[in-house]
């Protein structure tokens, strides 16, 4: 059953940021806007990244755009929840809109990838969407400040992560990209965030790919950060990898500077209107949006199984976040079966604030 999604698709994300979350995440003083206040018993024992919380599961890098939204994700009982990714300077979010549904039955294979995906604003289950937002961020100063509200809200058993990134800007060099992430990590640092994930499953500077594509680019990101951030817990967000090769030789850089991988982003097709125009407005880049939800579970699950193996196989001490299409509590159990230490729900979480509500109740 799809409720009313907390952050408001026909909303820009301005409108967002400043008049949400919505439906059942609504703030009020003494419980959710449903007047439901989940409370949580006993003590957690899950350990993850040297942090005790009650359940594995949460909410990655992107719905929660600010302490309002992240205040009400712990009170709904998500107890791992990713504050939405930072830049080291203002960066604006692309044109209103920034989701739309999409019409595709069954899975977003690789080959269904290379045709484009008819979008609407019909959202319906099972329920895929497509994003493209840009990454926008606030000036420094204000989203610190935020954060620092945002870290009041993390109750017993509960954990949050501050995602960062670095930006591209035109005649940048390596160096200078690499050194961007570094600022970010520390302004994330400064924040007293006990957790920090670097969102590489970005646009890599001077390439169409992602950074986590680019192992030597890879590479030096981690070692640039670690420098900065010391012994912090350091999760590394990326995207689908096609080659074993490749993907093992990320997850050796994985082992050598972090503690966790986060998997999947998005997968990437053309989105399209039923005329057959590009659906979200503005720059032709726009013509490919990030997909997520149900379409993209196989994706998820098959990163997760495939870390496994390369984990065991190099020695290596990484946990595993398996994101990607988790919408139902069965989800979040086929996850955990593919040997995902800690598993994230963003498209799934958003429509039904009660998935966290659920999975316990099963658990």
């Amino acid at each position: 059953m799809l409720h009313q999604p907390f952050y408001d698709p026909t909303k820009s994300y301005d409108d967002n940021y400043e008049s949400g979350p919505f439906g059942a995440f609504a703030a009020s003083n003494a419980a959710d806007a449903d007047g439901k206040k989940y409370i949580q018993n006993g003590d957690p024992k899950f350990d993850y990244l040297g942090h005790k919380v009650y359940l594995p599961f949460g909410i990655p890098a992107g719905p929660l755009i600010n302490n309002k939204f992240v205040t009400a994700a712990f009170k709904k009982g998500f107890d791992i929840c990713v504050y939405k990714t930072v830049r080291s300077d203002v960066y604006p979010c692309h044109p209103y809109p920034n989701i739309l549904s999409v019409d595709l039955k069954g899975d977003l294979t690789i080959e269904r990838m290379k045709q484009p995906l008819v979008a609407s604003v019909d959202y319906q289950e099972p329920l895929s969407i497509t994003n493209s937002f840009g990454v926008p961020s606030k000036k420094p100063e204000i989203w610190q400040k935020n954060v620092k509200e945002a870290l009041k809200a993390v109750g017993k058993g509960q954990l949050m992560i501050l995602s960062f990134m670095g930006t591209v800007r035109e005649g940048q060099t390596q160096k200078e990209f690499v050194e961007d992430f570094a600022l970010a990590a520390k302004q994330s640092l400064d924040t007293g965030a006990k957790v920090l994930e670097i969102d590489i499953s970005c646009p890599n500077v001077g390439s169409e790919g992602l950074v986590c594509y680019d192992l030597d680019t890879s590479k030096k990101i981690c070692a640039a950060v670690r420098a900065v951030i010391g012994d912090a817990p350091l999760v590394l967000k990326i995207g689908y990898f096609k080659s074993d090769v490749e993907l093992e030789g990320f997850a050796k850089i994985a082992a050598r500077y972090a503690q966790d991988i986060a998997a999947i982003n998005t997968l990437g097709a053309k989105i399209v209107d039923k005329d057959g125009h590009q659906a979200l407005p503005g720059s032709p880049v726009r013509l490919i949006g990030g997909v997520c939800g149900t379409a993209i579970k196989w994706a998820g699950l098959q990163m997760v199984k495939r870390l496994v193996n390369i984990r065991k196989k190099i020695g290596a001490s990484f946990t595993i976040t398996g994101v990607g299409g988790v919408t139902t509590p069965d989800d979040y159990f086929e996850y955990k079966k593919a040997g995902a230490d800690v598993v994230m729900s963003a498209t799934g979480a958003m429509w039904n604030p009660y998935l966290a509500q659920e999975i316990k109740k099963v658990t």
